[in-house]
């Protein structure tokens, strides 16, 4: 081992390929439960080799700070985003979430005013109009997979505001894909990447699908030149300082990376909220009287949103307890410290957001869903670095307010006409890819409810 301060971790795999195969399987088969044994063992930073790399696991709000802020120039997104064989690339391209160094400096300048606050502040209507849409199909009684539903209605939301498009022709399509892009990017291999698995096939075609679907936006956005309102009209118009504007290829990038990212967070935030809401019944009903009080039976606006403080808190309480995006990475390429301890050239830091989230050192009561929590004076205690449930620092993601605006539109539009149940005997397992989803589905029971209209009285809020 290099010689420095390294802190304790489990112990080195071997440089032997099949060593980091066979751990990696077993890894991948329950993450979670791996990550949460190691932090209730080695604290909230351990170490441990990788063959002859050397990896952190981190869940200290100090050393997080340290890497996405203070030293962010030195760390960079390593081959499981860039790579074009292994990695996010092979989908995204050289997107924001993909690229790297003046390339995404660049590209990040371009993209900001497509979610300039008046901008997304238009999509607002469009958010609560789709959902009102997809709620009209749902019955009283029946049995439905949330996940599903809320990937749809949320991919749904993405084509209208994306591209100003009715996108329903190609919503299973695009589903496909996004199921195909976490599962290729979560499977430990022995094979050479140039050998046609069934699952590189089919990233292959997946590829190929999303490529057909921009690439005709992009050419008829071209054709015409105007502005339609919508993010790819934005990303199209966009002038860096020289004057120049993105070339078709990283326009489309950058619209794959908005469809990928831009639906699955808020689709798998919403999921996990109507799981916890589900198991917290005092919960659910506090949510249900402040919508009554204030909505009285209409759909929500976004000017609604500013009255409707609690609406907010259980979202970010579900993000806090089941963060969608559960972990990210960085590489330094630069020996450096980080808060003591030594990172020699090529480390990796694993940031354990899930973990951090949960940090009993933090947080109190920290595996219970306890949206109050976010009022209570004592919140502006906690570390700023603690709570990243989009990152952090000059990275953090670009579409943070879009998603919590739709989530916080979607969750009131939903809780107002039903509330969700879950099914006896189904358990739910979260699936810690690059996203955390439920592994099976989400089924649940809907039970229609009559919400306060304006003409009758509300119940007092507690």
């Amino acid at each position: 081992m290099s010689k420095g301060n390294f802190p304790p971790g489990p112990p080195s795999i071997g440089s032997h390929p099949l060593q980091q195969y066979l751990y990696y399987r077993r890894f991948l088969a329950d993450p979670l439960g791996g990550v949460t044994r190691w932090m209730a063992e080695f604290g909230d930073v351990w170490f441990r080799r990788d063959g002859d790399a050397h990896q952190y696991f981190i869940a200290n709000p100090d050393m997080i700070y340290e890497i996405l802020v203070k030293q962010a120039p030195l760390f960079a997104k390593g081959p499981v985003y860039t790579s074009e064989k292994g990695g996010l690339a092979r989908f995204m391209g050289q997107g924001l979430v993909t690229s790297n160094g003046e390339f995404w400096k660049r590209q990040r300048r371009l993209v900001a005013p497509a979610f300039h606050t008046r901008r997304i502040a238009a999509y607002a209507d469009t958010m609560v109009d789709y959902t009102l849409d997809r709620i009209d199909g749902w019955q009283d009684g029946a049995t439905l997979d949330i996940d599903d539903e809320m990937m749809q209605l949320t991919l749904l939301i993405v084509g209208r505001t994306l591209f100003d498009a009715d996108t329903s022709t190609t919503v299973n399509q695009v589903k496909r894909a996004v199921e195909v892009v976490q599962r290729a990017s979560n499977t430990a291999s022995l094979l050479p990447y140039w050998v046609p698995t069934p699952l590189r096939i089919r990233s292959y075609l997946a590829n190929r699908m999303l490529d057909k679907i921009v690439y005709e936006f992009i050419d008829e956005r071209r054709a015409t030149g105007e502005d339609r309102g919508d993010l790819l009209s934005m990303l199209l118009l966009s002038e860096d300082e020289n004057g120049d504007r993105m070339t078709d290829i990283q326009a489309r990038d950058e619209a794959v990376t908005l469809i990928l990212a831009g639906h699955e967070t808020t689709a798998n935030a919403l999921n996990w909220t109507w799981w916890l809401l589900a198991q917290y019944p005092r919960v659910e009903a506090k949510l249900h009287r402040e919508l009554d009080d204030v909505l009285r039976g209409r759909p929500p606006r976004l000017q609604d949103l500013r009255n409707l403080p609690y609406t907010d808190l259980v979202i970010k309480e579900s993000m806090r307890l089941m963060p969608p995006v559960w972990s990210i990475s960085r590489v330094n390429w630069v020996a450096t410290d980080v808060c003591g301890y030594t990172f020699p050239p090529g480390t990796g830091s694993q940031i354990l957001i899930y973990c951090v989230h949960r940090n009993p050192d933090i947080w109190e009561k920290p595996n219970d869903f306890i949206p109050e929590r976010w009022a209570d004076d004592s919140i502006d205690e906690i570390p700023k670095y603690a709570y990243l449930p989009f990152g952090g620092g000059p990275r953090i993601c670009i579409g943070n307010s879009f998603a919590t605006m739709e989530a916080n539109l979607l969750l009131a539009t939903i809780a107002q006409r039903y509330r969700l149940h879950l099914i006896d005997g189904v358990e739910i397992v979260p699936q810690p890819f690059i996203t955390m989803f439920p592994r099976d589905g989400l089924p649940m029971r809907l039970e229609a409810r009559k919400p306060v209209s304006s003409c009758e009285p509300a119940a007092a809020a507690i």
